[in-house]
């Protein structure tokens, strides 16, 4: 491959990266990125790491031991306004994908005629015993999920029901042995427990939010600020990865059949291929083809990283308590996104940029989500636990 900004002052300062992965499916344009030599192309080499927890990640990504990583946009937030952990200034160079998670019930629901939320409301209402749910990190994009989707129903997550954090590939294997009755993660792990038929799909992340953010490229603002160059490599070889499995449902298969290795994700490529084709199984003999299936690319628009996604996840860490305070929500976005570095990589890889920097969607409540009143938006839900002591 012809190298591009390889030489002069737009070589990268950095050019061996080491960039941490949880196995997941949509880690999968990083990880094609470096097995079709695209890091190469742009004249850097991926060195990827296969971490085992969200808490793990965060820690080596503040310390300096990773260089960048697939990570959730939540956590990523939670690090930048310090919740749950000391404060560190951070960086995210692209969205990695949209869609494709999932909330799983246990069969064991389903066998008490639970197969909505509506029925779980119910059920959860008649206070037999309090239900368990598991989320895989604290400020990250499921258990935001799996709160903005019990809330929707009438269920308080923080009082109703017990919330629990598990790393994603331990879900189905928890849900199995009934230490839990439900869960949020990505896939394949909400697919591997419908095929062991340990639970049932009950909700899919884009039916929560339609193409909502998913995983970001994250970074510490240190790395991004101390190597913009190597930074726009990445960007630049992560969005030809992601185009290329977007490109056909061959690549979808090929990138599937890589991910099942061990060195990946290591399940079935049965679990992995079906969902990231968009093909849905829930469990309880329902089958489809998703409108709005797991994207690594679409043109660009699932790539970009808009301040409106990064501010979403700020308006529910206030909403359940996590920032006491309402931030300038604008400026930590604008701080966090690195949008001008992002627009810079696009043109190299030729990938169309949006010129807006906020984006409209309407959540499963009926909200409209914009950005443009982030402090109202926050404020406007009947359940939540927001204090007081701001103005």
């Amino acid at each position: 491959m012809t190298a591009a900004f390889v030489a002069g002052s737009d070589r990268p300062e950095k050019t061996v990266i080491k960039v941490g992965f949880m196995p997941l499916t949509d880690c999968a344009s990083l990880v094609m990125a470096s097995v079709l030599g695209l890091d190469e192309k742009y004249g850097i080499r991926l060195v990827l790491s296969r971490e085992h927890s969200w808490s793990g990640m965060r820690d080596r990504l503040v310390k300096g031991e990773l260089d960048a990583a697939h990570v959730l946009y939540g956590l990523v937030y939670g690090v930048e306004m310090g919740i749950g952990c000391a404060a560190t200034p951070m960086a995210v160079l692209m969205n990695l994908s949209r869609n494709g998670q999932a909330i799983t019930l246990s069969k064991a629901l389903a066998q008490q005629g639970v197969t909505s939320l509506e029925a779980l409301a119910t059920l959860v209402r008649k206070g037999n015993r309090r239900f368990t749910f598991a989320h895989t990190f604290p400020t990250g994009n499921h258990a935001m999920f799996l709160s903005y989707w019990l809330a929707a129903g009438g269920i308080d997550p923080l009082r109703d029901v017990q919330l629990v954090t598990v790393p994603p590939a331990q879900m189905a294997s928890n849900l199995a042995a009934g230490h839990m009755d439900g869960f949020c993660a990505g896939e394949p792990w909400s697919g591997a427990a419908v095929r062991d038929g340990s639970g049932f799909t009950v909700c899919t992340s884009q039916d929560v939010w339609p193409d909502h953010p998913g995983k970001a490229l994250g970074t510490s603002a240190a790395f991004a600020d101390a190597n913009p160059h190597a930074c726009r490599s990445l960007i630049a070889a992560v969005l030809e990865a992601g185009r290329w499995i977007d490109e056909s449902d061959e690549h979808r298969f090929a990138a599937a059949e890589v991910l099942s290795s061990p060195a990946y994700i290591g399940a079935s490529l049965r679990d992995i291929a079906a969902r990231l084709q968009g093909e849905y199984d829930n469990g309880l003999g329902r089958h489809w083809s998703d409108p709005d299936p797991l994207q690594f690319h679409a043109g660009g628009e699932a790539n970009f990283p808009y301040l409106s996604d990064g501010m979403w996840f700020l308006t529910q860490h206030r909403r359940w308590g996590l920032l006491r305070e309402d931030p300038d929500y604008q400026a930590v976005a604008g701080r966090v996104n690195r949008v001008s570095l992002y627009r810079e990589a696009a043109l190299l890889a030729g990938v169309p940029a949006p010129s807006n920097l906020l984006r409209s969607a309407v959540l499963m409540d009926g909200k409209v989500w914009n950005g443009r009143d982030p402090r109202n938006y926050a404020a406007s839900f009947a359940i939540h636990k927001r204090t007081t002591v701001n103005t």
